[in-house]
Order: C-alpha cells, then sequence, then structure tokens
C-alpha cells in the first residue's frame, strides 16, 4: 500500500508505495478516508517525541470500517494495565502507544487499530471536516472543560483569555461561546488570526504587547516562557491557567510568585467518553466543525513546510481517498 513515512529524524518526509500492509497480528483495519495534520507531527519530525522509526505519522484519522462504516479514530491507546488507564485516562498513560506518534498512524491507505473500541461511527459527519476533531477538536475541548467551573461559579459574569488562536485556539473560542456565558477574548500576534477570533465570536482579541485585564481563567495553547508569564499576569486571583502546548514553557510557582489561590494546570489531548461528547456536540452544532483546507496525501511533505512556515489559516487535511475531495 502506499504510505507517507518519517525514515529519519529531521528528514523530508518519504511516500513510499509498497509499504507492508497492516493487520498481521489480528487488528482491527480501516481504509483511510482523510487524515488532519497537527503540530504534534512536527514535533515527531523534530525528534522531541522518542518514536520508533520508520513510522507513518497521522493521529487525526477517519476511515472506512467494514462493519462500522465511516469512524473517527481515537489515538492515543493506553496500555490497559496502569492506574491511569483505570482510571479512563489513556491519553497520559506513560506506556501508551499513540497512532502516528509511537505506532503507525493513518498518512497511508489503509491503518491498524488496537481495539475496536478506539473506533468512533460517524453517521452523517464529514470524515474529511470532522478530522481534526480527533486532536486539534479534542485537545481544545478537554482544555475548556478544565475551566468551566471557574466560569460558571455563580455572581458576576466571567472572562477568558484564549492564548493562541491558530487552529486548537479556534476551536477553543467556538466551545467558550457554546458552552458558556463568560466574555471571551483571544490574544496572538497575528493580526489575521486576532481578526479571525473576532470574526468566531470573541468578545475582542489582543496583541501580546497590550495591557491585559484580569481574565478568570487563562488557556495557552502555545505555552512558551513568554506566553505563560503573559497568563500568569493575566490571570486574576482564584483564576485558572491551563497550559497546553507543547513549547515547553516554565513558570514560577509558590505563594507570591502567582496571584493568591490561582491555580495552574496542563490539559492533554482527551479521553474516550469526551470524544464522544465531541462527536455529538458536533452533531448539535455543526458550527464547531470549521472549513478546513485539504492536500492529496502524497503532499504531506508541502504540507508540513506549510505548517511550520505559519502558512494555514485553521486546520489542513491530507486526503487519502480521493473519492472524498470536495
Amino acid at each position: 500500500m502506499r504510505a507517507v513515512v518519517l525514515e529519519a529524524r529531521n528528514s523530508p518526509l518519504v511516500v513510499v508505495d509498497d509499504y507492508p500492509e497492516p493487520g498481521a497480528n489480528g487488528s482491527e483495519v480501516i481504509d483511510v478516508i482523510a487524515c488532519g495534520l497537527c503540530h504534534s507531527d512536527l514535533h515527531v519530525v523534530a525528534g522531541e517525541f522518542p518514536s520508533p522509526l520508520p513510522i507513518v505519522l497521522g493521529h487525526e484519522v477517519t476511515g472506512n470500517h467494514p462493519e462500522l462504516g465511516p469512524v473517527m479514530v481515537y489515538a492515543p491507546w493506553g496500555c490497559g494495565r496502569c492506574r491511569e488507564c483505570a482510571d479512563g485516562y489513556e491519553m497520559i498513560c506513560a506506556d501508551a502507544t499513540e497512532a502516528g506518534l509511537v505506532v503507525d498512524g493513518g498518512c497511508a491507505e489503509r491503518m491498524a487499530i488496537a481495539d475496536r473500541a478506539y473506533l468512533y461511527p460517524l453517521g452523517d459527519l464529514d470524515p474529511v471536516a470532522s478530522a481534526p476533531l480527533a486532536c486539534g477538536g479534542l485537545t481544545g475541548y478537554r482544555a475548556v472543560q478544565q475551566t468551566l467551573e471557574t466560569l460558571r461559579r455563580p455572581g458576576r459574569k466571567r472572562r477568558v483569555l484564549v492564548i493562541g488562536a491558530g487552529g486548537i485556539g479556534q476551536f477553543a473560542l467556538r466551545y467558550l461561546k457554546l458552552l458558556t456565558d463568560a466574555e471571551v477574548y483571544a490574544l496572538d500576534r497575528a493580526p489575521d488570526k486576532r481578526d479571525t477570533a473576532v470574526a468566531l465570536g470573541a468578545d475582542g482579541a489582543f496583541d501580546a504587547d497590550d495591557d491585559l485585564p484580569l481574565f478568570d481563567a487563562v488557556v495557552d495553547f502555545v505555552a512558551l516562557d513568554a506566553t505563560l508569564a503573559l497568563a500568569a499576569g493575566a490571570v486574576a486571583r482564584r483564576g485558572l491557567v491551563v497550559a497546553v502546548g507543547l513549547y515547553g514553557g516554565r513558570v514560577p510557582f509558590g505563594v507570591g510568585a502567582v496571584p493568591h489561590e490561582a491555580r495552574f494546570m496542563s490539559s492533554i489531548w482527551g479521553t474516550r467518553p469526551q470524544l464522544g461528547e465531541l462527536l455529538d456536540l458536533a452533531r448539535r452544532e455543526p458550527s464547531i466543525i470549521a472549513p478546513v483546507e485539504t492536500m492529496a496525501f502524497t503532499d504531506a511533505q508541502v504540507a508540513h513546510d506549510r505548517l511550520r512556515a505559519g502558512d494555514v489559516q485553521g486546520r489542513l487535511v491530507l486526503l487519502i481517498d480521493q473519492a472524498h475531495a470536495n
């Protein structure tokens, strides 16, 4: 089968025409329809994840299952033995085998799935436009869920800031407007992304150099030192900062180092039940499925170059099954 393969770190992706067929161990196999592109893919290429090589990237995957029909893949497959897995948090299992990060993912004509429980029927949802929900959409959804208790406190109207108005941040803005009555703001250095945030319903947008008011919750989809410092300076007492981005930022923490009783936490991907909730939400509120730009999966390297250069508005989706092209 054809597959797009990373053979060595910091090297171009290679289109392989005779990559081994999946499913030799009896696992479920799907015919891949589409595979969303994510910044985590760039981290794999850069060697920032301990991914074995060669590997087929891609963890925002939709496909056809011979019995279930169109499906979405839940990609963080837990070990099934640890306490995190027992509690339903496979995405933070220390021994997880995430598809596209640890085992072969969906940038190929077919993909092996560890267990049918990781397949979610799509029903009438568009398998191309919905593909980014599998990671970008789910990661934003879980991050927003972390804020709901804070933003729904009784009394005054609450205020929340989303740092990073790129693909995942745009999902979060949509969710916040749907799931809360808080004032929702975005922060991004790119004027076009600030404009997009306002077009999506944000009550306002800031540049990183602007003076910021205090926020009850701050969700940082970048999480550099600089953005976490902004978050720590903008969160109110008893507020919440949620770090989501993978850029390795740090912030001093302790009594007196941050506003009193402010909470700081990370948020990782999402649970299986949350993916089911998100797909149900998408069926009720189709507006959360943003327009996507599609490219042939054999052009994956071009897509990676564009994502690395910031030349993407919203989400890129690689088409494996050309029958689903617009």
